[in-house]
């Protein structure tokens, strides 16, 4: 059975720090490019950031860029999102999913969210 789990999220202050994880079982992520997403209350899912299958390439939405960093650790089968300098606006269920990228329509597996609350 598949299994991708987000942790790592909560409550901070802005301009505080998170370091989401995402990890799995029954699959391999170094198999598959990892895409982080995030949704907040009455706002559309968008994708937060992006790394590929071998690392090679990273992706960030203009809204993280310089803020949010992706990488993974293939012996511990994770990828981790790095959230820097938050915002109250950052605020969100943080989701990870074997997939991303411009063509990406949401097909794979998804873990079930972890909360990421920004405020003072």
């Amino acid at each position: 059975q598949v299994q991708l789990v987000e942790s790592g999220g909560g409550l901070v202050q802005p301009g505080g720090s998170l370091r989401l994880s995402c990890t799995a079982s029954g699959i391999t992520l170094a198999y598959y490019a990892i895409g982080w997403f995030r949704q907040a209350p009455e706002k559309e899912r968008e994708e937060v950031s992006c790394i590929s299958m071998h690392s090679d390439s990273t992706d960030y939405a203009d809204s993280v860029k310089g803020r949010f960093t992706i990488f993974r650790d293939n012996d511990k089968n994770a990828v981790y999102l790095q959230m820097s300098s938050l915002k109250p606006e950052d605020t969100a269920v943080y989701y990870c999913a074997t997939g991303c990228g411009s063509d990406y329509e949401g097909q794979g597996y998804w873990g079930q969210g972890t909360q990421v609350t920004v405020s003072s």
